[in-house]
């Protein structure tokens, strides 16, 4: 199975939204949890754990590759070594990012760390696979040093151990800040780490695809990118249709859910003014209290099926992705 997008289940909205839309259309699609989005102790989507969360999309669709994005230390809403998280994680996922750059940015404590994971992980599950590197926001990778990354892994890992490494993220200058991609795309960087992966038979992906144009993502398929995340232009694909449906009052009671959440203060600049920017915060992190039970009675209000106007836009969007990442 090799999907081309992958998706933040931000929601359970937008979990069934792609279980139904790769089984009205047979479509492979990959779904990569956060540990903040869902964790062996529970996430903010719909409270899942990991076990739950697994066996709920398995038993609903036999379309979507299970990956667990970003794991590893001190990526949950703790400071931890991620061990505890990638045990359980090994137990029911696809695939796992191992993704320890967070913590180690020195490449020589992140390259140990990875064997260390990955080692792990196989005694665990001799079936997992591995998505290796990470994304430029937390550690920039140059072209040289992720090709020095697939030697020394390989040079480090018993053969049977380094054939589970499936995928490795490539940098071309994706970034996300207050529901914009603020990336500068390198069109050259791109085109030499996507060589690199195919030089190596390692399957090319993307982070933080969001809010980009159509033919931009097209034309990176175009260059031979293999696949791309995206995550919060779904949560805020549903935190929008969800206000168009709000009066006034229901706005302002949300704003000061979102407002004290204090979950929009990562994503927003220093210089950001919540109280001049309330739509703004919201959508920004909103999807964040989808299952925050001040929010759900607000939603209760509404007098139309939001649910189904949800499904139907984010199935929207999903097609478009699809469409456009098999044009070439």
């Amino acid at each position: 199975m090799k999907p081309r997008i992958f998706i933040g289940p931000m929601s359970k909205n937008i979990v069934d939204s792609i279980i139904e839309f790769s089984n009205e259309g047979n479509i492979q699609i990959g779904l990569i949890p956060s540990r903040r989005q869902v964790e062996h102790s529970g996430g903010y989507v719909n409270k899942w754990t990991t076990k739950n969360f697994c066996e709920y999309v398995r038993s609903k669709s036999s379309n979507i590759l299970l990956v667990r994005d970003h794991c590893g230390p001190n990526q949950g809403l703790i400071e931890d070594d991620g061990i505890d998280s990638f045990t359980e994680d090994c137990k029911y996922f696809d695939i796992i990012h191992v993704d320890v750059w967070k913590k180690n940015q020195l490449y020589e404590d992140g390259l140990n760390s990875t064997l260390d994971f990955i080692k792990l992980g196989y005694s665990i599950n001799k079936n997992l696979c591995y998505e290796i590197g990470t994304e430029e926001a937390i550690r920039r990778f140059e072209p040289e040093e992720i090709e020095k990354l697939i030697i020394d892994l390989k040079s480090n890992l018993p053969d049977e151990v380094y054939s589970k490494v499936k995928y490795i993220v490539i940098q071309s200058g994706t970034a996300l800040k207050e529901n914009k991609n603020i990336g500068t795309y390198d069109k050259d960087r791109l085109k030499k780490m996507i060589s690199i992966c195919k030089k190596y038979g390692l399957i090319s992906k993307e982070h933080n695809g969001d809010y980009l144009n159509n033919e931009v993502l097209n034309e990176k398929f175009s260059l031979g990118l293999d696949s791309i995340n995206i995550a919060p232009e779904f949560g805020q694909i549903e935190t929008k249709t969800i206000l168009q449906n709000l009066n006034k009052e229901q706005i302002e009671d949300f704003f000061q859910i979102c407002l004290e959440s204090k979950k929009w203060e990562k994503w927003v600049s220093k210089d950001f003014n919540p109280i001049l920017n309330k739509l703004e915060l919201i959508n920004i992190c909103g999807h964040y209290l989808f299952s925050n039970d001040d929010f759900l009675k607000i939603k209760n209000q509404i007098k139309i099926d939001i649910d189904s106007e949800i499904n139907s836009n984010i199935k929207k969007r999903i097609n478009e992705l699809i469409n456009f990442s098999y044009l070439t």
